[in-house]
């Protein structure tokens, strides 16, 4: 009898624990999806040959960063993603980040399953409103074009800076432009929820800047820092 009550107590103290951390498992999702963000900016930039053109960053009206998409298939397949949206403030600074979601079919040719770090520069207050909304897709609302990397493709880029959107992704060390024809972003309100402690949409946090407080402060400061950087080291 006493074998049987302890046993019964030691399971409802593991489930009251279980219950108790789901919330902060959750949280913990969510800041590892904005340190990860955050280190893929960096090491993107890291590397000025091969990197996004600083005459675009600095014109961009917002970043969102989705790291580790996963895409599969041959040819043809599909791919799932989750990261944060940043974009500019009145003053010039970055707001806080709200978190999405991308699904969608191919972009470029695939072999196997593999995953990417994707990095869309939003290029104005039109195309980041498209974005934000609860459900935008690409090549319906509006298009992405493929960015241009390096120092070279600094002088080209007035065709890009009238673009909505430009589009970039990296994988096994390679950083190119891509196309995203057909993929969906989704502002993730149970991500920003977690985060935030209240059901924020996207553009309550980076168009309206709502004040949030955010779950981990210092992982929300060290995104913005990196955002503001022009260049690593500076």
């Amino acid at each position: 009898m006493h074998i049987r009550y302890t046993s019964r107590l030691t399971a409802a103290i593991t489930l009251l624990l279980l219950l108790g951390s789901g919330p902060a498992f959750a949280q913990h999702e969510e800041l590892k999806r904005l340190e990860s963000a955050t280190t893929v900016f960096e090491e993107i930039m890291d590397a000025p040959d091969n990197a996004i053109p600083r005459a675009i960053l600095e014109r961009a009206e917002a970043v969102a960063i989705i790291p580790n998409t996963v895409k599969a298939g041959f040819i043809f397949g599909g791919h799932r993603g989750k990261g944060v949206i940043s974009a500019r403030t009145e003053d010039g600074a970055w707001s806080q980040p709200a978190f999405l979601t991308l699904t969608g079919g191919s972009f470029g040719l695939q072999i196997g399953g593999q995953t990417v770090d994707l990095v869309l520069v939003i290029m104005n207050r039109t195309g980041l409103e498209k974005l934000i909304k609860n459900e935008f897709k690409f090549g319906a609302d509006a298009s992405a074009v493929v960015g241009p990397v390096g120092r070279d493709a600094e002088a080209t880029t007035d065709l890009y800076l009238r673009a909505e959107i430009v589009s970039y992704s990296r994988t096994r060390g390679l950083f190119a432009g891509v196309t995203l024809k057909g993929s969906t972003i989704t502002a993730d309100r149970d991500a920003n929820e977690r985060f935030y402690g209240y059901p924020y949409g996207s553009g309550q946090i980076v168009l309206e800047e709502e004040p949030a407080t955010p779950h981990s402060a210092r992982a929300v400061s060290d995104w913005r820092a990196t955002l503001a950087k022009e260049r690593p080291g500076k």
